[in-house]
């Protein structure tokens, strides 16, 4: 018997990424249990000949033939019928008649393909795909909403397929967060609560109730109103996708209200002595990492990913990768960072940080950045709150908050704003402007008080 591989083992054997083998409908793959695996003789096969059957695991790639339509890119021709300036582009919008599919453009500069169709009551539906990695994946969902709005409209009722909680979760998480999201870790933990409390649970039997309830017992298990929100989020994500791929017709968490996350806003920075006391408690391994971090204002990620050859001394900036927006960004080196940088050069490691015993990045510094604020007494600070503390520090020594937007890498400057806080002692002084005020108007009233009554006498 073959040899059956996993889709990170598959790729790995083609010497492709593995979400250009999920791309490729074309190779036999087969469904065991809740997991996609491969043969190695249909990878074999593939190289060799480069074209196969399409897999019965999956719905053929949807095409122009298959609905002897003529598709027409939309933004090739205009309304007169003649070309239009965006006739030498690539097309982006496709017309199929029944429906529409188009790359939709964000201003962070990613890309969504997107389907455009009515349903059983003639409601214009527009609806982004983020798992969808091509134009024919996108219109084969097109395909199939529009079938399921005619057998609404129609009254057919199609018996669909059962899946159980745990047996998706393995779908979602090999098929969905392992190809297209970037950090997929923390999902994972969450994910692994979800399978022991949903189980063997049919996914279409669970309801908004179901929802709260398992919301209800993560807040006894010490869990924050925030960190209940981040599993609403990754649940609503699932249901999406299991609603794309036809195992349920409802997102239940959907109509689950979202709790506040006012009250539990950190709003916390290190202050000039904390920062002393933290830099001469922690570990010679840390203490540069939180150099780069209140230098930099750089997300843990980027820190601990950070490469030598994103680094330039003789410039004197960091080129910024892999962030949270997908863009590229530049970060300056003052006299403090250049200097730890310099000491930390030895050319052991293409990192920046390492493990000295893997000679690989470090995963993960939570719990030693957590000891050494144990050791310095201080509470209540978290790692990401370096960067608010980088933020806040440029704005109160005058620094312009676009520059600071920049350089922290958002979007927008409502963003920025909720990164920049004063500290007590800015304002106690502020405070202490208005209790000078006071006094002195009080100094004046008697003053005059003293003249009147020299006056009367």
């Amino acid at each position: 018997m073959d040899k059956l591989l996993t889709t990170p083992q598959a790729a790995e054997y083609l010497q492709i990424h593995p979400q250009t083998l999920y791309k490729k409908k074309e190779i036999p793959r087969a469904r065991i249990g809740g997991s996609i695996r491969f043969k190695e003789s249909d990878l074999d096969k593939y190289v060799e000949q480069r074209t196969i059957s399409p897999s019965p695991f999956h719905p053929p790639v949807l095409n122009s033939q298959s609905f002897n339509l003529k598709i027409t890119p939309e933004n090739d021709m205009n309304n007169s019928g003649g070309k239009n300036e965006l006739a030498k582009k690539k097309p982006t919008c496709f017309n199929y008649g029944f429906g529409r599919v188009y790359l939709r453009a964000y201003k962070s500069g990613r890309s969504c393909w997107t389907i455009d169709y009515r349903d059983e009551n003639g409601k214009r539906i527009q609806q982004a795909l983020p798992h969808a990695q091509s134009r024919e994946e996108a219109a084969f969902t097109l395909q199939k909403k529009v079938a399921e709005a005619l057998d609404r409209k129609h009254g057919i009722e199609r018996r669909r397929e059962k899946i159980g909680f745990s047996d998706f979760a393995k779908i979602f998480l090999e098929d969905y967060m392992m190809t297209v999201r970037r950090n997929f870790r923390p999902d994972v933990y969450r994910l692994n609560h979800l399978c022991s409390y949903f189980k063997e649970t049919d996914l279409r039997s669970i309801t908004p109730l179901t929802v709260e309830r398992f919301r209800k017992e993560r807040l006894k298990t010490g869990n924050s109103k925030s960190t209940c929100n981040r599993y609403m989020a990754l649940m609503k994500r699932l249901f999406s996708v299991a609603i794309e791929e036809g195992y349920t017709e409802e997102n239940p968490v959907q109509k689950v209200k979202l709790y506040s996350e006012k009250d539990t806003l950190k709003e916390r920075i290190l202050t000039e002595q904390e920062e002393r006391k933290l830099t001469e408690t922690c570990s010679d391994a840390l203490r540069p990492i939180i150099a780069v971090a209140l230098n930099t204002g750089m997300r843990k990620t980027e820190i601990l990913n950070l490469q030598w050859n994103q680094v330039d001394l003789k410039a004197w900036r960091i080129r910024v990768e892999k962030t949270k927006s997908g863009k590229v960004r530049f970060m300056p080196i003052n006299d403090v960072l250049f200097h730890e940088l310099r000491r930390l050069r030895n050319g052991q490691s293409p990192f920046v940080f390492f493990n000295p015993e893997t000679m690989k990045p470090y995963v993960d510094m939570k719990k030693g950045f957590k000891a050494a604020c144990r050791r310095a007494g201080i509470e209540g600070i978290r790692f990401h709150d370096l960067r608010h503390t980088f933020a806040s520090r440029l704005i109160a020594n005058g620094a312009d908050i676009e520059v600071v937007r920049e350089l922290l890498g958002h979007h927008s400057i409502t963003v920025t704003q909720r990164y920049i806080h004063s500290s007590d002692e800015r304002k106690r002084a502020a405070v202490e402007l208005l209790s000078k005020e006071i006094k002195d108007r009080i100094c004046d009233v008697s003053v005059t008080q003293k003249e009147e009554s020299k006056l009367i006498h």
